[in-house]
């Protein structure tokens, strides 16, 4: 069965306060876990007043102890803007604190404001440089074994132990923050067509994450990512690639519909997603998979032709057509949006793709066969 998870940007209105955004991230977590969401990523970012969790950190710890199976992730961590060896030490701590239900996002940052906010150049051009260099520092911290490492970007070390000078004395001892297990997965985002993060995640053998921006982009994001890892000895394994979408699902079309349009994706789309993907021509994979024309688009075509809304049979029924044209993938990562004033709706949602939809979507082919 395909897995379920929740990507929480979170897209709540800019007028929501901190607490609110702290709290219905938390609710999700414990809904999501309770409806059997395999996992729920929470985004990290600085400057954007829709996107408005600068540590997700904080909102998984406070939801690990009120859940059971969910396993829960940064995603992601943006490394050119975190001191690499203490965010090595942050990871670590708490993947131990959530023994086995965590892994690590990571990412290079996609607002140029968030690298203003740095002092860093804002065309980013430094960003996948720092990311490929920060990484680099946090896997030798997590070895614990004594390296100096001065890079273009980034320094970092980790100290030499001291042995004991009596049975018994600890003073000397250096704190254990390695990951839990001795060993983190790791997941990269992608989004544009060409996504240089894909052919990152590909060549180390991490979990490929693309944002859903049409299929023939989907296409090429999995063809990036299998020829970079196939060349670097990886598996190309789809039933670990994972695909965020906007998904709501309700007893009929038109239920669905409504509830999406009028609704917190309606308004994130019509206020904040819309104009962000017109400005960087990120719709124009829809209007091409679909054949249509720019001045097609409105929210209603949006709805019919971007998000996977409807009834249950509507939803694995457009799910099963990507599928068949782009290949698949092994986890649906449901993108969060604002029901805080009416979540029964959304909670409903959550629990209906899981028991409804994943079911019948039809998975890619086992890895053994599918890779060259």
């Amino acid at each position: 069965m395909m897995n379920t998870g929740l990507i929480h940007i979170p897209y709540d209105r800019p007028s929501r306060k901190a607490r609110q955004t702290f709290d219905w991230a938390y609710d999700n977590a414990i809904h999501a876990d309770q409806a059997g969401f395999t996992e729920m990523m929470v985004a990290e970012h600085a400057t954007q007043a829709w996107e408005c969790i600068p540590n997700p950190e904080l909102v998984i710890a406070a939801a690990a102890r009120d859940t059971t199976r969910i396993k829960f992730a940064p995603m992601a961590h943006l490394l050119p803007y975190h001191t690499p060896a203490s965010l090595a030490i942050q990871v670590g701590w708490l993947s131990r604190i959530l023994e086995g239900r965590y892994f690590l996002g990571i990412g290079g940052g996609a607002y140029p404001n968030d690298a203003f906010l740095r002092g860093l150049p804002t065309d980013m051009s430094e960003n996948h440089g720092r990311v490929r260099e920060s990484f680099e520092i946090m896997k030798q911290v997590w070895k614990r074994e004594p390296f100096q490492y001065e890079g273009q970007y980034f320094k970092g070390g980790f100290p030499e132990e001291q042995e004991a000078i009596q049975v018994g004395d600890e003073q000397h001892k250096m704190a254990d923050y390695s990951p839990w297990g001795g060993k983190l997965e790791v997941a990269v985002t992608g989004l544009s067509p060409e996504s240089p993060s894909m052919r990152f995640a590909g060549e180390n053998g991490f979990i490929p994450v693309s944002i859903f921006s049409g299929s023939k982009i989907l296409k090429r994001h999995w063809e990036i990512y299998e020829e970079a890892a196939l060349e670097n000895g990886h598996v190309a394994d789809r039933s670990r690639y994972h695909v965020s979408q906007t998904v709501l699902v309700a007893d009929t079309d038109a239920e669905a519909k409504k509830r999406a349009m009028e609704g917190g994706i309606g308004y994130a789309w019509k206020h904040y997603l819309w104009p962000i993907w017109e400005r960087f021509d990120l719709l124009s994979g829809f209007v091409a998979d679909k054949g249509a024309r720019p001045e097609d688009v409105d929210l209603e075509w949006i709805c019919d032709n971007v998000w996977i809304v409807g009834s249950p049979e509507t939803c694995v029924r457009k799910l099963n057509e990507l599928f068949e044209f782009c290949g698949g993938w092994g986890t649906l990562q449901v993108e969060s949006h604002d029901y805080m004033d009416d979540p029964a709706p959304w909670f409903e949602s959550l629990q209906r793709i899981v028991d409804e939809v994943a079911p019948h979507v039809k998975l890619p082919e086992p890895a053994s066969t599918a890779a060259r």
